[in-house]
């Protein structure tokens, strides 16, 4: 028996290197991979434009016409992968025990390759009845989503699904996240002078227990049925020149993970609310805060078609169709406020941003399959 023609794309995916070269410098970036995925389109007959979202880091979006009007349905997934540092050959794709190892083979080229073969599986088949599939493979997602930021000003659909890895459940709502940075000021001065220093560090203690309780505060609070309860922790540190110093500045970064009706700026809030305390207990102390970056959480509406269309494809195929949450953000978030309701919706695997990573290979036939038969019911 031959390789499955969505194996054999995924094998061909993660043999070409596209890590984010804003996440690592000098890196190859999507321009390779999104030519792969362009003529493979282009081959079957697809009409495919390769649009770039900045220099050397293209989008690819492929559209399959369906014989009769109907709904427009977008399966999306990323290009990028972070970085390979500490793999032994990270884009020569292994099999072994029913499982593909590789970088990007759970993050997620086995989501992309099982969205690619879906289109291209209908098209061999005789093409789709009524509609329209749109497949976007996009830059970027693992740094600023570039991609998906220029796709939705130039793409609409009435539904889409985020083909990232989700143990083929189906995923309707995720977090989202704050980035903040912290700086507490101090007074350098000689170690034998205590009189005259200012810890910055020991400063920052203070600010880090506030922020412990802000933490613990979250864990016990009322659980978002799908998303639990959102969470805070001390990313980076850093602070001090010499043993015999006392350090004059200490700069913190911290994560906020947030759940939907949470207000975009809830981590900045918490910790400037610790900085005006501590400034009161002690009129010598020093510090400020300033936001870094923020993605926001998601949660597709209830009634939405497409969700509910592919609970129904689940269901049939005996996958559980009950919606679970996601603890990490996608590009659904992007999609979901341009007005394209989504879900997630991908294979099973491990690894993610790790030096092992693999995807099971029947979960991503599986997770064509459903989007095959997605397709047909939804359009």
């Amino acid at each position: 028996m031959g390789v499955d023609p969505a194996i054999r794309l995924l094998c061909n995916l993660v043999a070409i290197d596209s890590v984010n070269p804003s996440l690592v410098p000098g890196a190859a970036g999507e321009a390779a991979v999104a030519d792969l995925i362009a003529t493979t389109l282009t081959t079957a007959g697809l009409d495919a434009e390769v649009t770039e979202v900045a220099p050397g880091r293209p989008n690819v979006v492929g559209v399959l016409n369906g014989r009769q009007p109907g709904r427009t349905l977008m399966l999306c997934g990323h290009m990028d992968t972070i970085g390979v540092e500490g793999m032994d050959a990270p884009f020569d794709p292994v099999t072994r025990s029913g499982r593909l190892y590789g970088r990007g083979t759970h993050d997620m080229k086995g989501g992309l390759a099982a969205a690619l073969d879906a289109v291209l599986g209908i098209a061999r088949s005789g093409g789709l009845p009524a509609g329209r599939v749109v497949v976007a493979a996009v830059a970027d997602e693992e740094h600023g989503s570039l991609g998906a930021e220029a796709l939705v000003q130039e793409h609409r659909a009435d539904g889409a699904v985020v083909t990232e890895p989700t143990d083929l459940a189906l995923a309707t709502a995720h977090k989202g996240f704050e980035w903040v940075e912290v700086e507490t000021q101090g007074r350098a001065a000689h170690g034998s002078r205590p009189e005259d220093g200012r810890d910055a560090i020991m400063r920052m203690g203070r600010v880090l227990t506030r922020l412990e309780a802000v933490d613990v505060d979250l864990r016990r609070q009322e659980p978002h049925p799908l998303l639990g309860t959102g969470s805070l922790h001390a990313s980076t540190i850093a602070g001090g020149r010499e043993l015999s110093v006392y350090p004059d500045s200490c700069q913190m970064r911290f994560e906020r993970r947030t759940l939907t009706g949470e207000p975009t700026d809830v981590g900045l809030t918490a910790v400037q609310g610790a900085l005006d305390a501590l400034s009161v207990d002690d009129p010598e102390f020093e510090g400020w805060a300033r936001p870094l970056f923020s993605r926001s959480p998601y949660e597709a509406p209830r009634d939405d078609p497409v969700r509910l269309a592919l609970a129904q494809v689940l269901r049939s195929r005996g996958l559980p169709p009950e919606p679970v949450g996601m603890s990490f953000w996608t590009d659904a978030a992007i999609l979901g406020r341009a007005g394209i309701p989504s879900v997630i919706f991908g294979p099973r695997g491990a690894g993610l941003h790790s030096r092992e990573e693999y995807v099971d290979i029947e979960s991503v036939l599986l997770c064509r399959d459903a989007l095959v038969q997605l397709a047909r019911t939804y359009c």
